[in-house]
């Protein structure tokens, strides 16, 4: 059963352009709205992180991800139609800006990486926000990823604006999802097995 009180506070603290510490279908993630370029600086600095680097960013659904990718490539939408865990996938040409996501969210070369999470605790914070969430490891950029909320280190847990209850944990498989980078020409990529 979903936990609607703990969904409308963490959706409050992203409107409000804050970060928040959350389970996720993986492993533990920092979020932040994905269109609010502030937001996405301090997650960076939350993680000692050169934006250079870009971010995973969660979508309740193929809908959503339209809003903010140029145009899907067909093979994304074959892989996610046959996806039986976690994936996040590399697609090309982000729309930033105005209507778009936060350029520091999107990687140097405009490609952006997106997963519609497995878990509807994830979902439903995209749904509810309205736009895609980040989530990126709750973790210092080099050191060791938390499985469990239990791994999560004190750095991390005082320096996010709200804490999502650890016990919706439960559906995460702990493991990092894997990353496929796809192109119009169908062409594919695997970053992370």
């Amino acid at each position: 059963m979903m936990n609607t009180e703990e969904l409308n506070k963490a959706v409050k603290v992203l409107r409000e352009g804050g970060i928040i510490l959350y389970p996720t279908d993986t492993v533990w993630g920092i979020g932040c709205d994905a269109t609010n370029p502030e937001a996405v600086a301090k997650v960076y600095q939350i993680k000692k992180r050169s934006d250079s680097k870009s971010l995973v960013l969660l979508a309740s659904d193929v809908d959503m991800i339209c809003k903010y990718v140029k145009e899907i490539p067909e093979i994304a939408l074959q892989l996610i139609d046959v996806n039986d865990k976690p994936m996040t996938i590399i697609y090309p040409d982000a729309v930033t800006g105005k209507y778009g996501l936060a350029e520091n969210a999107v990687a140097e070369d405009g490609t952006v990486g997106i997963r519609i999470p497995m878990m509807d605790f994830c979902k439903d914070l995209c749904v509810k926000l309205g736009r895609p969430v980040v989530s990126t490891s709750a973790n210092i950029s080099g050191e060791a990823t938390p499985k469990k909320y239990a791994d999560v280190s004190d750095d991390i847990r005082s320096s996010v604006d709200h804490i999502v209850d650890p016990a919706l944990e439960a559906g995460a498989t702990g493991l990092a999802s894997q990353i496929i980078k796809v192109g119009m020409d169908y062409s594919i990529q695997i970053i992370r097995g």
